[in-house]
C-alpha cells in the first residue's frame, strides 16, 4: 500500500524544527522513518506533514560530557551498537543496541526516535529505565529534560507536546564498577520480545550500590520493576538475594496472553531473564572492583 498524501519539509536547524510542528497541525518528526514509515504504508495512520530533521547539524554524536553519556537524536543504533564508548560502565547500551530489531533496521532507526515512539515493546525505553536515562526536549517554550521514567504514558503515547523535538538522551555515569545485560527472548531475528530485560548493577564495596531492572513487552509501557531493585540495593548478591530480586521483577511484569505465550509464561521469563541478567552485570560489575 501507499501512504495518504503529505507535505514533506527538511529543515536544517532545531529552529526551523520547531518551527515547522507548531505551525502545522498533526506534523510529525521523521528521523530513521523506521517506525513512521511502515505506520503511513499501511495507513494505521496519516499526517499531514513529514520533518525530516536528517538535513540538521550537531544531532549526530555520541560522546561522554557533563559527568554522563550524551546520544543524539540522529544517532542510528548501528552506531551504538559500534562505539567504543557503549562498553563496561554503559555496557547494557551496547548489549540493547546488538539486539534492536535486525540489520536493516538498525542501519537506519535511531535511540532518541525508539523512545519517541514509546512502543512497549521497545528495547530502548527498557534499557534507559535501568540506566536512570533522561531526554532533552527542545520546544517554542526552550529546553527542558525529561526522565524516561516520566516520558511514556501508554502505547504511543508520551509526556512531549505536539511542538517539541527529543534533541539527545542522557545517561548518567554510573562509575567504573558496574556492568549491565540486555535479555531477550523473541521468536526470531528481528522480531518484538515477547519479553525482555535490561539490568544495569553498581558494587559498591561487595555489595549492591545502585541497580536498575527495566522490563520489554510486558506492560501497557516499559515497566521498571522497583521492588526487584528496592530489594538488593544495599544487599550483598548471594544467590537467594538474586534469585529474590528475579521473582520481584515476575510480579512487577503485566503481560497479556497472545500467540507469543500465556501472561504466565511471560513472567517466568521475566524471572529467568532478570535473574541471568543480574548474574552477568554483577559479573562484570565485580570485574571492575579488581
Amino acid at each position: 500500500m501507499y501512504p495518504s498524501r503529505f507535505e514533506y519539509l527538511a529543515p536544517t536547524s532545531v529552529e526551523e524544527v520547531i518551527a515547522a510542528l507548531g505551525e502545522r497541525e498533526g506534523a510529525k518528526v521523521m528521523a530513521g522513518g523506521q517506525s513512521l514509515i511502515p505506520v503511513l504504508k499501511l495507513r494505521v495512520a496519516s499526517v499531514d506533514t513529514v520533518v525530516d530533521i536528517n538535513r540538521v547539524a550537531g544531532l549526530d554524536g555520541i560522546e561522554e560530557a557533563d559527568g554522563g553519556l550524551r546520544i543524539g537524536a540522529l544517532v542510528r543504533h548501528v552506531e551504538a551498537e559500534r562505539s567504543p564508548l557503549l562498553t563496561k560502565r554503559y555496557g547494557l547500551l551496547g548489549a540493547t543496541a546488538r539486539l534492536v530489531a535486525d540489520p536493516l533496521v538498525r542501519n537506519r532507526g535511531t535511540i532518541c526516535g525508539s523512545l519517541a515512539h514509546a512502543d512497549p515493546q521497545g528495547d530502548w525505553g527498557s534499557a534507559m529505565l535501568a540506566a536512570r536515562g533522561s531526554v532533552v526536549v527542545r520546544g517554542p517554550n526552550g529546553e527542558r529534560t525529561i526522565a524516561v521514567d516520566e516520558l511514556s504514558l501508554g502505547p504511543f503515547m508520551t509526556t512531549l507536546q505536539p511542538d517539541e523535538l527529543i534533541t539527545e538522551v542522557r545517561v548518567p555515569d554510573p562509575g567504573p564498577r558496574t556492568g549491565g545485560a540486555y535479555l531477550k527472548l523473541e521468536r526470531k531475528v528481528g522480531d518484538f520480545a515477547t519479553a525482555a530485560v535490561a539490568v544495569q548493577v553498581t558494587m559498591d564495596n561487595g555489595s549492591v550500590g545502585q541497580v536498575g531492572i527495566g522490563l520489554t513487552g510486558v506492560g501497557a509501557t516499559n515497566v521498571r520493576a522497583t521492588a526487584a531493585e528496592d530489594a538488593l540495593r544495599g544487599s550483598e548478591p548471594t544467590d537467594e538475594a538474586i534469585a529474590g530480586a528475579a521473582r520481584l521483577a515476575a510480579e512487577a511484569a503485566e503481560p497479556q496472553s497472545d500467540n507469543r505465550g500465556t501472561a504466565d509464561y511471560k513472567r517466568n521469563v521475566v524471572r529467568v531473564y532478570c535473574e541471568r541478567g543480574l548474574r552477568t552485570a554483577i559479573s562484570a560489575a565485580r570485574a571492575g572492583e579488581e
